[in-house]
């Protein structure tokens, strides 16, 4: 069974509402809690790629990242899911993951179900909710994994929108 149905979310799917590149992040969480996420990235066979600047590298410790020097590139790991479903890690702070899914990748039933079960498979891996906030809406979830529920769910009124 979906965790949600398309037609009750699609407007916080929609590039022109919400930004095509909404905020997904999980709060609160560890220089753990990123090695989990890369040790899942490996252990579920997801095609990856981790790049320093315009350098692509072997994917790294979550400690040896995430404590760069300041001057360093700035690092990203592309992670595919699915072929035609792709988020972007950013490795911004230690106590955030965050990533970037672009919403003109996650039309229709069928992406909204690989998203979920990716915000799953995270969540569920690190016991934390991950949320989802428009592009530039920080601090202001609409959807996101549930802990105590073990699925993804509505967080905002899809009507607002």
């Amino acid at each position: 069974m979906a965790d949600l149905l398309w037609d009750d979310v699609s407007s916080f799917f929609d590039p022109d509402l919400m930004g095509a590149l909404p905020d997904v992040r999980v709060p609160n969480a560890s220089v753990e809690d990123w090695q989990a996420v890369l040790d899942l990235v490996v252990e579920r066979g997801w095609k990856c790629q981790y790049s320093e600047g315009e350098t692509v590298l072997p994917v790294p410790r979550a400690m040896a990242v995430l404590f760069r020097p300041a001057d360093a590139e700035g690092p990203d790991l592309r992670v595919w899911p699915t072929a035609d479903v792709l988020a972007i890690f950013r490795f911004y702070a230690d106590d955030e993951v965050d990533f970037d899914v672009d919403l003109r990748e996650l039309q229709g039933q069928d992406r909204l179900d690989v998203f979920c079960g990716f915000l799953r498979e995270i969540g569920h891996r690190l016991g934390k909710p991950v949320l989802m906030d428009p592009e530039g809406d920080y601090g202001h979830p609409v959807l996101g994994y549930d802990v105590e529920a073990d699925r993804v769910v509505l967080l905002a009124d899809a009507q607002v929108r």
